[in-house]
């Protein structure tokens, strides 16, 4: 399986009650496909407030994106947690969607040890037939999946991916000692010409619901070998990758892309408590942004 160079996390559109936009969400899909040249999409994951989805909504928001998308790129669904029974179940909802693969994130709160992480990620591939991209994002989780446990996952069979917000260190470790079909993803969009560089594959972006056809060029730069073309289309995107990375100060959340959507004539609705909307000083930076 191929999820391409370049993968969005997709927000979540909301109507003013609160509940799923679906026109809206059908309208995002096309816009990023067509507008921004995602390869992929990532449903119901962080990004997408999946925390605050319930279960009947994330199956209806992975059988909505495959018709949606209806073959033009690929879909990932989110269907991790920190319950592994519950991953199973999700996943097997998930492939009977008819979605490309899923994205499994380490199991926050609990805390177990690398062994645990290790059986419960295999636990949830052995379930499956779809293809699993692991999702390593510590400052979210408050663990991180270590080199050698990363590259025992990707020993199994259908275990085809990591998204890794580790360290440049680690994904180099990883990149080094992983067979060569299993592709490392950043999950910083910052870090998106640093990971080409030390031979990681692509990016699992939120910026690319803004700027996702100048990252696009900025990746095929440098896959053709114009180095100095990719530095300053990288140069060009900073400001965009680290602005939405600090906005909300000081985690991280979809407020900012969701606003800067709405400024780009894309409007995708609120976000569900406890996310609040962005702030007076927040909206006047982001504007600034885009």
């Amino acid at each position: 399986m191929d999820f391409g160079r370049l993968i969005t996390a997709m927000v979540t559109p909301f109507d003013e009650s609160g509940q799923i936009d679906w026109d809206t969400t059908g309208r995002l899909i096309d816009y990023l496909i067509e507008e921004q040249q995602s390869d992929t999409l990532v449903v119901s994951g962080t990004t997408g407030e999946s925390p605050t989805l319930t279960e009947e909504e994330k199956a209806e928001l992975f059988r909505y994106a495959v018709e949606r998308a209806a073959g033009r790129c690929k879909i990932i669904a989110g269907t991790g947690s920190n319950n592994t029974a519950h991953s199973i179940h999700l996943t097997k909802v998930a492939e009977d969607a008819g979605v490309d693969g899923v994205l499994l994130v380490a199991p926050y709160y609990n805390k177990p040890n690398q062994e645990g992480l290790y059986q419960h990620f295999k636990a949830i591939a052995e379930s499956t037939k779809l293809p699993v991209m692991l999702y390593n994002v510590p400052g979210r989780t408050g663990i991180n999946i270590s080199v050698e446990t990363t590259l025992r996952l990707a020993e199994l069979d259908n275990v085809v991916a990591t998204k890794d917000c580790a360290s440049s260190d680690q994904l180099s470790l990883i990149i080094a000692a992983a067979p060569e079909s299993f592709r490392v993803y950043s999950g910083d969009d910052s870090a998106t010409l640093p990971t080409l560089a030390i031979g990681g594959y692509g990016i699992v972006s939120v910026a690319s619901h803004i700027i996702g056809a100048k990252m696009k060029q900025l990746i095929q730069s440098y896959l053709n070998g114009d180095v100095k073309q990719a530095a300053r289309l990288h140069a060009e995107c900073y400001p965009v990758f680290k602005g939405l990375f600090e906005c909300p100060h000081p985690v991280p959340n979809p407020v900012a892309v969701k606003y800067a959507l709405g400024l780009r004539g894309l409007p995708v609705g609120g976000v569900r408590l406890p996310l609040v909307a962005a702030s007076e000083a927040e909206a006047s930076f982001i504007s600034k942004l885009v």
